[in-house]
């Protein structure tokens, strides 16, 4: 029995994403913080079956305030949550939506109920479960709790992390986006982790938005919005400098001088970190009443069933929020 370390409260995601193959593979390994997972009973075996793997799973019920008693990681610690569907190959979208949501659901019923506890979840395909009505499940929790305004993605890794001041949007929309006010709130939720949790004050890199951080038309956002943050922010005694053209702040002689590179955009930021790290980052959002983390793998459907899927996301989410 498990009394030092509070749980993890995971949610399996995406039905056929790679996120349970690596869940059952893995889940076993860690023996400090107990694993509680919110996913479909019937799944599971079937996904068990498809990968010839076989673990126990002791069912747990929501509604029993002994629930996080007696809990371990030698088997799985499954809330059931029921997923109608005939055979893997055939699982409708508006299904996986249905169960998808009553995962958040129950998940968010027991962050609620103990608010020591930390959030997992497996990835989603955006476009069928959030349907245009927000930008991700960073979006998706922070509207739960009223802070849509106020919650940050953090793409992290122990040598270098990252984050986009836009998140999920089109090119065409982020210089509307992007207001002095935004980048700052951005860069003090992403201290105040670091300070909180890493014991650590960052060191932190502005990226431009334009090519070499300048532009020929009219309106310049460096100039504009930029670096008058980065101005603010520096008087308030943050580290922080910048605007760097996000075409060689990557270079390596720049990534030791800095512990988070902030972006403008979504792919200025996550396509130097994943060619950097692969897959040893993990999705924080921050600003929620918890942490909330997302391995960083995507829902990798092409992989599904294949028992080939990289789990070092994964297991470094399960690490980071064992400390």
């Amino acid at each position: 029995m498990l009394k030092s370390f509070n749980p993890i409260i995971v949610v399996a995601g995406e039905p056929k994403s790679v996120f349970l193959e690596l869940y059952i593979k893995n889940f076993d390994k860690f023996r400090k913080s107990p694993l509680v997972l919110i996913a479909s009973h019937k799944l599971i075996i079937d996904q068990m079956n498809l990968l010839k793997l076989k673990k126990n799973i002791n069912i747990i019920n929501i509604n029993k305030k002994s629930i996080f008693q007696n809990l371990d990681n030698r088997r799985i610690n499954l809330i059931d949550v029921d997923l109608k569907y005939r055979s893997l190959d055939k699982i409708k979208v508006k299904n996986a939506n249905n169960y998808i949501k009553n995962c958040f659901d129950a998940a968010i019923f027991l962050l609620n109920k103990n608010k020591k506890l930390n959030l997992i979840n497996g990835p989603i395909i955006k476009k069928d479960f959030l349907k245009k009505k927000y930008l991700g499940i960073t979006e998706y929790l922070g509207s739960k709790y009223k802070r849509l305004n106020n919650v940050v993605m953090l793409i992290y890794n122990k040598n270098l992390s990252v984050s986009p001041i836009t998140t999920h949007v089109p090119l065409k929309k982020v210089s509307s986006l992007i207001t002095k006010k935004k980048i700052i709130n951005h860069i003090r939720l992403i201290h105040q982790f670091y300070k909180k949790k890493l014991n650590k004050k960052p060191a932190f890199a502005l990226t431009g938005l334009n090519p070499h951080c300048e532009s020929n038309f009219g309106i310049n956002e460096e100039n504009q919005i930029i670096k008058p943050a980065i101005k603010f922010l520096s008087k308030k005694k943050y580290n922080i400098s910048g605007p760097y053209p996000a075409d060689t702040i990557f270079l390596k002689k720049n990534l030791k001088k800095f512990d988070v590179i902030i972006g403008m955009y979504h792919d200025q930021v996550l396509t130097p970190i994943k060619t950097l790290y692969e897959f040893d980052a993990i999705n924080i959002t921050l600003g929620l009443p918890f942490i909330r983390i997302s391995p960083d793998h995507g829902p990798n459907l092409s992989m599904f069933g294949k028992n080939k899927s990289n789990s070092k996301s994964f297991i470094r989410s399960i690490e980071f929020l064992s400390k």
